[in-house]
């Protein structure tokens, strides 16, 4: 028990600070900034909406207003058969050139976003979501990134509209991702992009799966190109908390079950022969946080199991059990969302969605479709 209670937690500690900590290490060492020019190549601007009539119109408005040359620039909207006003909107627009893609029927994100990856006709194409507002300089910033020869792919960074001082659970989760991205950039390859706005050369969109979650699985073609995908602290993508937080919950199970999904379809990356270090970076930043779940299950049993050998895990356990009570509270306690105390019960959620993830994986459960989250 003492050796699955150290193993346990090690092995988190590896997961949400080891790693990180190696990052930095490896960075002294290996620095691969990027390399940004001022260049316009001609961009495909891709939004993808399904029953959005409340907020397309801010979001194509928004795009328009772009510092980007506008002859370099074409906006479309996919719409994966939105049943609303949304596509109306969308032609409305049409001759201010925003073009619309329907889909005949309704297949998920991926799937819209694949019939406008067909029709664009850019070198760079940029995807974003339409909850997503973006600064006037936006275009021109993930573009420039495409100046240096190696990079495939660009993520944003994410910033929360209204997160005040951004001390909660939320924030500091955003802050810390943002961390490891500048991290893995500085080493060699990002493991991830943000979904809400990202840009990628047009010979990585090539092979689009659209059973599979497009901002993780294009950051995964990037590489196998012998590419490399990238954070840009200057292309800063604006969004607002999900209001109902239990609906924030199912968007994070999802999320993760997505992620599952493409890891799953792409084991051969983990052969360090071929990927190098990326494959290291890929299994700690992804499979290594998605197994802590687990881990801090063994950590509670069998901690449970060692009481009675020390007062130190008698001590230990106490600790265990009062950050739980925390967490609970964080939960049932109408606090602010910036509150302190909700970094307990934000660490316990996340997890638990993550478990439930594994489960309805296991189950078989797969996810293409989606519902826009209520901001």
């Amino acid at each position: 028990m003492e050796a699955v209670f150290w193993s346990a937690v090690i092995f988190i500690f590896y997961s949400y600070l080891g790693y990180p900590l190696l990052l930095i290490g490896l960075g002294l060492l290996r620095n691969r900034s990027v390399r940004k020019g001022d260049i316009t190549p001609r961009v495909s601007f891709i939004i993808t909406a399904y029953n959005e009539e409340n907020r397309i119109r801010e979001k194509i408005e928004n795009t328009l207003q772009r510092d980007y040359p506008r002859d370099r620039l074409e906006i479309f909207v996919a719409s994966d058969c939105s049943e609303d006003r949304t596509d109306e909107i969308v032609r409305s627009f049409v001759s201010r050139g925003v073009q619309l893609v329907r889909a005949e029927r309704r297949g998920g994100k991926e799937a819209a976003q694949k019939l406008a990856v067909n029709t664009a006709t850019g070198e760079i194409l940029v995807f974003s979501d339409v909850a997503t507002i973006l600064p006037p300089n936006a275009i021109t910033n993930i573009a420039g990134n495409f100046y240096d020869s190696t990079v495939g792919c660009v993520s944003s960074v994410d910033r929360v509209f209204d997160s005040g001082s951004t001390t909660g659970g939320e924030g500091i989760y955003v802050k810390y991702e943002m961390l490891l991205r500048n991290l893995e950039t500085r080493v060699g390859s990002l493991v991830g992009l943000s979904g809400s706005f990202f840009a990628a050369r047009r010979e990585v969109c090539q092979n689009w799966q659209p059973e599979l979650q497009s901002d993780f699985n294009t950051l995964l073609n990037a590489v196998h190109l012998g590419l490399r995908g990238v954070s840009d602290p200057e292309s800063v993508g604006y969004y607002k908390n999900i209001a109902d937080e239990t609906r924030e919950y199912e968007r994070k199970v999802r999320t993760v079950l997505r992620g599952i999904s493409v890891f799953m379809n792409s084991l051969p990356m983990l052969n360090p022969l071929r990927y190098g270090i990326f494959s290291w970076q890929l299994l700690s930043h992804k499979l290594c946080r998605w197994l802590v779940s687990i881990a801090l299950i063994l950590t509670f049993v069998s901690n449970a199991f060692l009481i009675y050998k020390s007062w130190f895990y008698l001590f230990l356990f106490v600790l265990q059990l009062a950050f739980y009570m925390l967490a609970f509270g964080g939960v049932k306690l109408d606090l602010s969302s910036r509150s302190i105390l909700k970094i307990p019960s934000f660490f316990v959620l996340v997890n638990l969605s993550i478990l439930t993830a594994w489960f309805r994986y296991f189950r078989g459960q797969r996810i293409v479709t989606w519902e826009p989250s209520e901001r």
